[in-house]
């Protein structure tokens, strides 16, 4: 099973490890990962570590398999399609918040190809911007 998982992996912490760890459970896993420029359109800031930092660090996690650019920026199935996965794995921390919209794809579009979509536990007290206020306070 090839599994496809995507995001910012920006100060990388225990949480982001469960994910991939969890992932890799059921697959090979390709992580694709935000380019600098899609994540300061997006969020209106830069990552603290650059892209080439995030990478080095995704491909030295023993759970992933592979580490691609998210080329798509916000319509994530230019990389989806390139990635021909079997399963999407997110956390679910985004099943309150509109995910298809997110990604620029829809329920039909996933069926279409064959594509699962599945929700990974989230890590409950550790994200990068809760480390980011404990740097500051």
């Amino acid at each position: 099973m090839l599994i496809y998982t995507g995001g910012t992996f920006d100060l990388f912490h225990s949480g982001h490890v469960n994910l991939l760890a969890k992932c890799s459970q059921l697959g090979r896993v390709i992580v694709a990962l935000n380019t600098d420029e899609f994540i300061a359109s997006y969020k209106g800031k830069v990552p603290v570590m650059s892209y080439k930092e995030r990478k080095s660090v995704l491909e030295a996690c023993r759970y992933v398999d592979e580490v691609v650019p998210n080329e798509g920026g916000s319509d994530s199935t230019v990389t989806i399609l390139k990635v021909n996965p079997d399963i999407i794995a997110i956390g679910s921390d985004w099943a309150r918040r509109d995910y298809y919209l997110q990604m620029g794809f829809t329920q039909d579009w996933l069926d279409a190809r064959g594509y699962s979509l599945i929700y990974i536990p989230y890590t409950q007290g550790i994200s990068t911007t809760n480390l980011k206020a404990r740097m500051q306070g």
